[in-house]
């Protein structure tokens, strides 16, 4: 069997290509028009060509059009469903391909990540292969998530630290400094908290 893997990036090609590549003759596809801004999207492809380049993996990189994801998706739609849009597209886009080039079969690494949906990879890409006439194959590669972290800081690669797109950058920026004002809010708790057990301590005597 032949698949056009739909690859996101470098560190989430690693573990769903070598589970696929178990069994199959395997082609990655890097098409994600999403990525913003284009030096994020340069920086991503070359980590994974890189990458490809030295386990001697052939990848076919697909037209960089963002115009296309922002038409698909409704940037300003909220996340699941621009998520959803955004799946759809950039499986579409690989099953085209497929079906151009002849595979069997289209897959994709986005569902080793826990931050994405596997259940919306999983009905969008079907539809979107549908479409397309060729097969997709339905993965959850979640379990495999921290064995594709070890190895990708291993290798040294750029880990990305928000999904792809533009509101997606923004989102995470803020989610970040929720975090960073929760844990200053929780050292802050922790140290009136142990002065007071110090002041207490010091009223017993």
């Amino acid at each position: 069997m032949t698949v056009l893997l739909h690859a996101c990036c470098g560190p989430c090609l690693l573990e769903p290509y070598d589970a696929l590549a178990a069994d199959a003759e395997v082609v990655v596809c890097y098409a994600n028009p999403n990525i913003h801004p284009a030096e994020e999207y340069a920086r991503r492809r070359d980590t994974l060509l890189d990458y490809a380049e030295d386990a001697g993996i052939t990848v076919i990189e697909l037209p960089y059009e963002p115009a296309r994801w922002a038409e698909a998706t409704s940037p300003a739609a909220e996340r699941p469903e621009r998520c959803r849009a955004c799946y759809r597209l950039r499986i579409g886009m690989v099953a085209a391909e497929a079906a151009r080039r002849g595979y069997d079969a289209v897959a994709t690494t986005l569902s080793v990540s826990p931050y994405q949906d596997p259940d919306a990879i999983a009905e969008e890409g079907a539809a979107a292969c549908a479409e397309a006439g060729v097969r997709f194959i339905v993965t959850d590669f979640r379990e495999r998530y921290p064995e594709a972290t070890r190895r990708s800081r291993e290798l040294g690669m750029y880990r990305q630290n928000y999904c792809g797109c533009a509101p997606s950058q923004a989102e995470a920026a803020v989610e970040r400094e929720e975090r960073r004002a929760a844990r200053k809010e929780a050292k802050r708790a922790a140290r009136e908290a142990a002065d007071r057990a110090s002041a207490d301590e010091g009223d017993a005597r």
